[in-house]
C-alpha cells in the first residue's frame, strides 16, 4: 500500500503546476473518485485541518491521507511522492533557468500556465463548496471571511481560529436541538 500511495502522490505533484489549491483538484480526483480511498467529507476534512497547519497545502494534505489510508509509512510515502517531482523539477530548471530564461516561446508558454493554472482553482473552489453542503449559512460565513481578508486584510489563520470557534458553538448548539 505504501508504494502505491508514493506512486499516487508522484504522479499528482509531476503533472500539477501551481501549488497546493491547483493540485487540490488533481488529489481529489485521484484519491476520492479513482482510488476510493477517502470520501468526499472525508477529503473536505482533510483540507479543512491541513489548511490550518503551517507549511504548503499540497504536502500537508498528502501527508494527512497518506496517514488516513496506511499510517506512519503511508504519510511518509505520500509526503515523498508528493515533494520528490517538485524538487526533480525546481533543480533541473536551476540548472538550465540562466539559459531559457529569456528564451520568448518559455516566456509564451507561462502566458498561457498562468489561466490554467488560476481555473484549477477555481475548480477546486466549486468542487469543495459542493461538498461542504452549500446553506446560507456557510455561504455567509465564507463570504465574510473573504470580504475580511481582502477589505481589512485579516491574516487567513485568525479566520480559521475565529470561523472554527463560530462553529464549535454554532453547530454543536445545532447537534443538541
Amino acid at each position: 500500500m505504501p508504494l502505491d500511495i508514493f506512486i499516487t502522490f508522484f504522479k499528482i505533484g509531476s503533472f500539477t503546476i501551481g501549488g497546493g489549491y491547483a493540485m487540490l483538484p488533481v488529489i481529489q480526483k485521484e484519491i476520492v473518485e479513482s482510488k476510493k480511498w477517502l470520501s468526499d467529507k472525508e477529503f473536505l476534512d482533510s483540507i479543512a485541518v491541513t489548511n490550518s497547519l503551517p507549511g504548503p497545502l499540497a504536502i500537508n494534505c498528502a501527508t494527512f491521507v497518506g496517514y488516513r489510508i496506511a499510517g506512519f509509512a503511508g504519510a511518509i510515502s505520500a509526503a515523498l511522492g508528493a515533494v520528490l517531482p517538485s524538487f526533480i523539477i525546481i533543480l533541473a530548471i536551476a540548472l538550465f533557468f540562466t539559459s531559457i530564461q529569456e528564451n520568448p516561446v518559455i516566456k509564451y508558454i507561462f502566458e498561457g500556465i498562468r489561466p490554467a493554472v488560476t481555473a484549477l482553482i477555481a475548480y477546486a473552489l466549486v468542487k469543495l463548496t459542493r461538498s461542504m453542503g452549500v446553506n446560507i449559512v456557510n455561504m455567509s460565513i465564507s463570504l465574510a471571511v473573504l470580504l475580511l481578508i481582502l477589505l481589512l486584510n485579516f491574516h487567513p489563520a485568525v479566520t480559521i481560529v475565529i470561523c472554527g470557534s463560530l462553529g464549535f458553538f454554532f453547530f454543536r448548539k445545532e447537534e443538541k436541538a
